[in-house]
């Protein structure tokens, strides 16, 4: 198979580079990636352009398939990874969704400064560890029945609400209200609900995290102040997904279209792109499955939210205000909206593999004081560097509506683990005044900060391309690992 190399990339803007379609006879549209040209060499390292000129093959896929600046190789699709396709008869692709659906991250904001309260950062981070189940496998203190499972994957983040493990003011500042019509339990497996009954409110492990952040930079005062944010202020960071239930979700389905295909007479360059039309009946069966997986993690975020608040409460005490939703979004999820292709408004199945939704101004889900503001887009650095929040501008004019999702990964997690001493780095990160609390020296090993891209970089490029505006940068405290 032809291998991508710089000579074949072309400069289309100083930040949007493209593999022509004439690169490889099968690509049905081009490759692009949006990268600043220093941030290339790197990106050409591991098999993620390579990856998304398989992409570009797709049945029914539109306009170009697309990488966003913290592109990394993936399973089928890179991870950063976006492409659309035809809606009704284009495919779905477990692959271009990732096994956990619906990891996504929110974030939480208070009325605290940091430096009224930088003394208590250390009895945070243990409370919060304390109060929120974390580790590979690791079970929480709700136990659902399959009856009970079935209308977390249909209500979502309202099941939780309904149950007293969430605020109802919450609902309108996540994605889709934290709810997706088209779930139905009926064609998630009896196994991937097991997994998910003991799960919900808890992080998991590998990347996911909960963190204590302030307010270190504010870029743009006037959507700061739509955002409720200020200099110093304390905020907190949520990311994670649908734990097992989702990656059950993913491998069956994946198995199913792998057999499915040849029904279909979709042939492709690699079978971790296994696919199937949407209209078709494994189509329909796994978007239904997804659409329920995705309700399972917004539900489990609005949980951790409620045990977060539960420890901000008792080391703040009852006085403390309550932390507040700025805002939550998926960005492992396909979702079909209507994009202008080619001059006409078309309706598309939009698959975001590590990449999170960039609406701007006049969206019309968003709360009414976001509405001139654009969506919030939440970019996590890592545990030792920095965060950023940013605004939605002009994504649907160049990715459909898409922006990267964090940093980047540039070291595996094997590479990682043997270049870094963990409790060195753990010490380390305490004298800078971040308290991290892990299960396991080798879950720090594995997100030390060096096994990440410059996420100032990244989030360099997605501000000059006008996919989204910078609006304030965030400084870890306390941190929260599995």
């Amino acid at each position: 198979m032809k291998k991508v190399d710089k000579h074949h990339i072309r400069k289309l803007e100083n930040y949007l580079w493209e593999i022509p379609r004439s690169f490889r006879d099968d690509m049905r549209v081009p490759a692009r990636a949006l990268a600043l040209e220093s941030m290339l060499d790197d990106i050409l390292k591991d098999r993620s352009l390579n990856q998304l000129v398989n992409v570009a093959t797709l049945p029914g896929i539109q306009e170009a398939s697309l990488v966003m600046p913290d592109v990394h190789e993936g399973y089928g699709f890179p991870i950063g990874g976006v492409a659309a396709t035809q809606y009704p008869d284009g495919v779905i692709s477990p692959g271009g969704i990732g096994y956990d659906i619906n990891c996504g991250v929110r974030l939480l904001t208070s009325q605290l400064k940091i430096d009224d309260v930088r003394h208590r950062m250390e009895d945070l981070s243990k409370e919060m560890y304390a109060q929120i189940p974390s580790g590979m496998g690791k079970g929480g203190q709700i136990k659902l029945t399959i009856d009970e499972i079935d209308k977390v994957l249909i209500y979502g983040a309202e099941w939780a609400v309904s149950h007293g493990y969430g605020f109802k003011e919450d609902l309108p500042y996540i994605e889709s209200h934290g709810k997706l019509e088209a779930a139905d339990p009926a064609y998630v497996s009896e196994m991937a609900k097991k997994r998910g009954s003991d799960q919900l409110g808890t992080i998991g492990s590998g990347n996911h995290f909960v963190e204590v952040d302030y307010v270190d930079e504010i870029y743009d005062k006037d959507i700061s102040k739509a955002y409720n944010l200020f200099p110093g202020q304390l905020v907190v960071l949520i990311h994670t997904g649908s734990r097992g239930l989702g990656h059950q979700v993913a491998t069956d389905y994946i198995r199913k279209m792998v057999r499915a295909m040849p029904k279909y007479g979709i042939e492709l360059p690699d079978k971790e792109l296994a696919c199937v039309p949407l209209n078709s009946e494994e189509g329909q069966q796994y978007f239904k499955a997804m659409c329920a997986a995705a309700n399972y993690a917004w539900c489990n975020r609005e949980v951790i939210s409620w045990e977060v608040r539960n420890a901000w409460k008792n080391i703040f005490g009852e006085q403390a205000e309550p932390l507040k939703l700025l805002y939550d979004v998926a960005h492992n999820i396909a979702k079909i909206e209507d994009h202008l292709i080619d001059g006409e408004l078309k309706k598309v199945i939009v698959h975001r593999k590590g990449a999170t939704r960039s609406f701007g101004p006049g969206f019309e889900e968003l709360p009414s004081e976001y509405i001139d503001a654009g969506q919030p887009v939440i970019i996590p650095g890592s545990m030792g560097t920095c965060s950023y929040i940013l605004a939605g501008a002009s994504a649907e004019n160049i990715t459909f509506g898409s922006c990267c999702h964090g940093a980047g990964r540039r070291l595996s997690r094997t590479a990682a683990k043997k270049q870094v001493y963990a409790p060195g780095l753990k010490e380390e990160l305490r004298d800078r005044g971040i308290f991290v609390q892990a299960g396991s020296f080798k879950g720090i090993a594995e997100e030390a900060p060096i096994a990440y891209k410059d996420v100032n970089v990244v989030v360099e490029t997605i501000d000059t391309s006008g996919v989204a505006k910078k609006v304030a940068k965030l400084r870890p405290v306390a941190v929260v690992k599995g």
